[in-house]
């Protein structure tokens, strides 16, 4: 695939837009979950992670990549949840990694909202953002070059499974 193809200028702005709103789904739940559930770091990350998936692959499919109508949402999904499992690890790893050095170069940083009954972690959050950066990038070229494009993976894995 040509570089040009892959850096798409009308499908890199959809899918940022759209990844925007999956991106603040996962941040809005990271910090209810932590803050309000009182879950481990890494434990609201993830289920934010997961929560966000959801509302990324209908808003992917439907508006990033132009595929609502190609009739294979049982196999863009399957690709969809590969991709989506590498780029889990991608955001807990980045997120966990960055915290530990912040937090071990600068402290623990805090800031206390209007809405929140206790002060949040401004490292936590600020870390969590950088994990979701990196999956970004991985997202975007691997849905683009793999999971809204018949690469003929699906057939083989029926294939293979059967």
């Amino acid at each position: 695939m040509s570089k040009s193809k892959l850096l798409n200028k009308k499908d890199l702005i959809a899918y940022f837009l759209v990844a925007g709103t999956g991106a603040a789904v996962q941040l809005i739940a990271g910090s209810i979950l932590r803050n309000k559930f009182q879950l481990p770091y890494t434990d609201a990350v993830s289920w934010a992670y997961l929560i966000s998936f959801v509302v990324g692959f209908v808003l992917t499919k439907m508006f990033a990549f132009d595929a609502r109508n190609t009739n294979q949402t049982r196999r863009e999904m399957l690709k969809f949840m590969m991709v989506a499992a590498g780029s889990w690890g991608i955001t807990v790893f980045f997120s966990v990694t960055t915290l530990k050095f912040v937090e071990a170069s600068l402290g623990k940083n805090t800031m206390t909202l209007p809405f929140l009954s206790k002060p949040m972690n401004i490292n936590e959050l600020s870390c969590q953002v950088v994990g979701m950066g990196v999956s970004f990038v991985f997202n975007y070229i691997l849905h683009k070059t793999f999971t809204f494009k018949s690469t003929g993976f699906y057939s083989r894995l029926k294939k293979l499974v059967s």
